[in-house]
C-alpha cells in the first residue's frame, strides 16, 4: 500500500502558502495549513472546502521558538507523520514609505524581527520536522527563499531581508550537505515577484505559477536534487 504523504505548510492562509496547501491536497496529500493566526487559517481553510479539500489548520507562528516545535509535534499526533515541510511563511518589514528601505536607515530591531521570523523560525522547523523524518525514512524540505538574497545579484536597499534570504540559503546548503547521505531533501527556491500581499498589485508572477516550482520539490523523487537553488524549476545562481 502506498504511503499518503503529510504535508506541512507554513504562512498558508493566503498567498502562495494557500497556493501551495491546494495544489498538494490536490495531489492527495495530508496538508496541514500553518497560521499565526488561528482565525485567519479557518477561514482560509473553509474556502477550500468547496474544492472538496479539507485541511487542518495549525497555529504556528515562525518567530517564536516554542510555537514551531509545537507546530511539528501536533502534525505528527494529528496525522501521523511528517513528510514535507514548506517553509514559505516571511515578513517584508523595510519599506520606503516607513522610511528603512535603505540600509543605512533600518532600525536593528526590524532587522532582528526579519530573521527571527525568515530565518531563525525555518531554522527551528527544519530541526523538528527531520528528526521525524529521519525515523521515517523519507522527507522533502522546501525554502521559500528570494532573488532579494542572491549574493550573484545583490543591490541596495532591504538588507534585512536580503540577510534573512540569504541566510536561509546558507541553512539550505549546510543541512543539505549534513544530510547528503540520507533520504531528505532540503532545497530552496525562488517564486519570483508575485501578486500577493507583499508582492503587491503589479507583481508580474500569479500564486499559481509561483507555486508550481514548490509543489515540485516537495514532490520530488529519490534522484531528485538537494541543495539546490531554483526557479521555475531550473537552478539559478546563489
Amino acid at each position: 500500500m502506498t504511503q499518503t504523504r503529510v504535508a506541512l505548510v507554513t504562512g498558508a492562509n493566503r498567498g502562495i502558502g494557500l497556493e501551495v496547501a491546494r495544489q498538494l491536497a490536490r495531489l492527495g496529500m495530508l496538508v496541514a495549513l500553518g497560521s499565526r493566526d488561528l482565525d485567519k487559517g479557518r477561514a482560509a481553510a473553509e474556502g477550500l472546502l468547496g474544492e472538496g479539500l479539507e485541511l487542518p489548520v495549525i497555529k504556528l507562528d515562525t518567530s517564536d521558538s516554542s510555537s514551531c516545535r509545537c507546530a511539528v509535534e501536533e502534525v505528527v499526533s494529528m496525522l501521523g507523520r511528517l513528510d514535507v515541510l514548506v517553509n514559505n511563511a516571511g515578513v517584508f518589514l523595510e519599506t520606503k514609505a516607513n522610511g528603512q528601505a535603505s540600509a543605512l536607515d533600518v532600525t536593528p530591531e526590524t532587522i532582528e524581527w526579519t530573521l527571527r521570523t525568515n530565518t531563525l523560525g525555518p531554522l527551528m522547523l527544519v530541526q523538528a520536522a527531520v528528526s521525524v523524518m529521519q525515523r521515517q525514512g523519507y522527507g522533502r524540505i522546501v525554502n521559500l527563499s528570494s532573488s532579494l538574497g542572491q549574493l550573484a545579484e545583490m543591490g541596495g536597499n532591504y538588507v534585512g531581508y536580503r540577510m534573512s534570504k540569504a541566510a536561509l540559503n546558507a541553512m539550505t546548503r549546510t543541512i543539505a550537505a549534513e544530510l547528503a547521505d540520507s533520504p531528505i531533501k532540503i532545497n530552496a527556491m525562488c517564486p519570483g515577484w508575485v501578486r500577493t500581499d507583499m508582492g503587491g498589485p503589479d507583481a508580474t508572477r500569479s500564486t499559481e505559477q509561483a507555486a508550481e516550482t514548490a509543489v515540485w520539490l516537495a514532490t520530488l523523487e529519490d534522484d531528485g536534487p538537494t541543495g539546490g537553488f531554483f526557479r521555475d524549476k531550473a537552478a539559478i545562481a546563489w
